[in-house]
């Protein structure tokens, strides 16, 4: 692999019970190594800290091939695949010791403006700082969930924990997961999700939860004080 890529051995912590690496584990892996890829790009971050532009991502697609197992050694790679207007895509995943993917994903973040909160379209010049790769070989769906007919079966509401919350003070991409993830049946073996991010949550809200289903997919609404903030749809083994 010729794209920047981190190693790291599962641990403990990035697994479940039966010793098998957690979704939420691998999701934050592969956004932290997004993170540090994407500073990596000095001219075109200080370009957007000079212009009070920042990338906030909305959706992201994983495909999950195999699920790894607690010791082994993996290795998280990312890049830039293309970039429009206000839009950037990037590809994420991770490997095993044989180079195999265990996780495939892609991601969509939109340039906005800190002060006006506004989108803005990045110059075709300080696009040329970035560094771009061939488009990762996975499935790209609609970056639309659309929701099956099914009613939504609301569920216990809880608190954000201060743990949620990153340096952007809101809840980070990741927890979102976390969250919708633990809305599912114990028994539904999760083999992909896309998420849409809709909308920050702050310290201290409230989420209520709810879920409905389709064929061989869930799908898990976080809402605060009636304002849809993320929509997952899982997909399961079966589909």
């Amino acid at each position: 692999m010729d794209t920047p890529s981190y190693s790291r051995i599962v641990s403990s912590s990035n697994t479940d019970k039966h010793g098998n690496m957690k979704l939420f584990s691998a999701l934050q892996w592969m956004q932290d190594c997004s993170v540090i890829d994407f500073m990596e790009d000095s001219d075109f971050c200080e370009w957007l800290q000079a212009n009070h532009v920042t990338p906030l991502v909305n959706f992201r697609q994983i495909e999950v091939v195999r699920v790894p197992v607690l010791r082994e050694k993996l290795t998280c790679s990312t890049h830039v695949f293309n970039l429009q207007g206000a839009f950037g895509y990037r590809n994420s995943a991770i490997y095993d010791a044989q180079d195999n993917a265990c996780y495939k994903s892609w991601s969509i973040a939109a340039f906005a403006n800190l002060e006006t909160g506004r989108l803005g379209r990045i110059p075709r010049d300080v696009q040329s700082m970035l560094q771009f790769s061939p488009k990762l070989d996975m499935t790209y769906g609609s970056r639309k969930i659309v929701l099956p007919s099914a009613p939504l079966t609301p569920l216990a509401p809880f608190r954000v924990l201060r743990d949620d919350i990153d340096y952007n003070n809101h809840v980070n991409n990741a927890q979102y997961i976390r969250m919708a993830i633990e809305c599912l049946p114990e028994d539904f073996q999760v083999s992909g999700l896309k998420v849409e991010y809709k909308k920050p949550v702050l310290p201290g809200s409230a989420i209520t939860p709810a879920i409905t289903y389709g064929t061989n997919a869930a799908y898990v609404v976080l809402t605060v004080e009636e304002s849809v903030c993320c929509v997952v749809e899982f997909t399961s083994c079966g589909a």
